[in-house]
């Protein structure tokens, strides 16, 4: 498969209201129907991020913050099974990344994010969805 060239691919903007950094997402990272994020505007994203229940969530949106951990529901069921998806099939928990946004802020969060999913061959975006680095084909180092 080819990989766009997504060197900086994760920025502040790609942190969706339920911690999925969308800058590793193979949605995001591939060529062919490209998809923009979570956060963005535009209508290149799949049909199932446009009626994502977190995302379009009544509670997110009175509460008036960007991500789920300011919710007095947090972690929500919907969210709790996507997390166990994730943590489970790739390794990355949502919840842990929200936590981690409120503990230290998304600055914090976007640089460690960046250096964590930083292919150590080619320095390209590693897609959490695959085993290895979509560019070289070197095996992600963490799971």
């Amino acid at each position: 498969m080819k990989q766009r060239n997504h060197h900086n691919s994760i920025t502040m903007s790609m942190i969706a209201p339920c911690g999925m950094n969308c800058g590793i997402c193979l949605a995001h990272l591939r060529e062919k129907n490209h998809c923009d994020g979570c956060n963005s505007l535009s209508k290149n994203k799949p049909p199932y991020c446009e009626r994502c229940i977190i995302k379009n969530c009544k509670e997110l949106k009175e509460s008036g913050s960007k991500y789920c951990f300011a919710c007095n529901a947090f972690p929500c069921k919907r969210l709790r099974q996507l997390d166990k998806r994730y943590s489970t099939k790739y390794g990355m928990s949502m919840i842990e990344n929200l936590l981690t946004i409120e503990r230290s802020g998304i600055r914090s969060f976007v640089k460690q994010e960046a250096e964590r999913w930083r292919c150590e061959k080619c320095g390209s975006t590693i897609c959490v969805h695959r085993p290895e680095c979509l560019v070289c084909g070197t095996p992600k180092l963490h799971n």
